[in-house]
């Protein structure tokens, strides 16, 4: 039997040209896929089901900041995404691998897990989450519609290297010290 208006049984909201007016332009179904491998990567390189490796984690790292910069391109922000992948997946990633296989594995392994040590990360993912969601809160998110599009090579390096020159020089030799760091304490035999 037909329904009103002369329609069959199937054809309710899905019919045909419903579908046809929901389909969804590329760079959507894009971001959809590059969002998902962002998380899904994310997820694996702290709880990886597959190995206990750090090396795999490194790896799931290395597609995390490659699917980003897909969503960087997809914002048009080309000069992102090509530093997305030349300093996060080609420098970084290959620091993280030397600081790994610096470090001695084995005997990491054989630690155990302290009720102090314990209490004190889950107090300070507490606090942490506490701040986020005190910031968000508090935060004006949305309170200008219309953000303003500016970027750019010449404009990024302008203000890099003037008003934030201190905090970029900071976060260099931070990486420096901890790479140091992480040499003189996997080194076996101090004199």
């Amino acid at each position: 039997m037909e329904e009103e208006g002369g329609r069959g049984r199937g054809a309710g909201k899905f019919s045909g040209q419903n579908l046809k007016q929901r389909n969804m332009p590329p760079t959507d179904i894009l971001f959809y896929v590059f969002a998902a491998l962002t998380l899904l990567c994310g997820v694996l390189v702290v709880a990886n089901p597959f190995s206990r490796n750090p090396v795999t984690s490194a790896m799931f790292l290395v597609l995390t900041v490659a699917s980003m910069a897909g969503l960087f391109v997809l914002l048009r922000a080309f000069f992102l995404a090509a530093i997305q992948i030349l300093v996060y997946a080609g420098a970084v990633i290959v620091l993280f691998l030397f600081v790994i296989m610096l470090l001695d594995l084995r005997a990491e392994e054989r630690r155990k897990v302290k009720r102090f040590g314990l209490v004190g990360a889950l107090l300070s993912v507490g606090a942490i989450t506490a701040i986020f969601f005190k910031c968000l809160s508090s935060s004006a998110l949305g309170a200008d519609p219309s953000p303003t599009m500016e970027g750019g090579t010449i404009a990024l390096g302008k203000l890099l290297f003037t008003r934030y020159l201190l905090p970029f020089e900071i976060v260099s030799v931070l990486l420096l010290v901890a790479m140091v760091g992480v040499v003189l304490l996997s080194k076996k035999d101090l004199k």
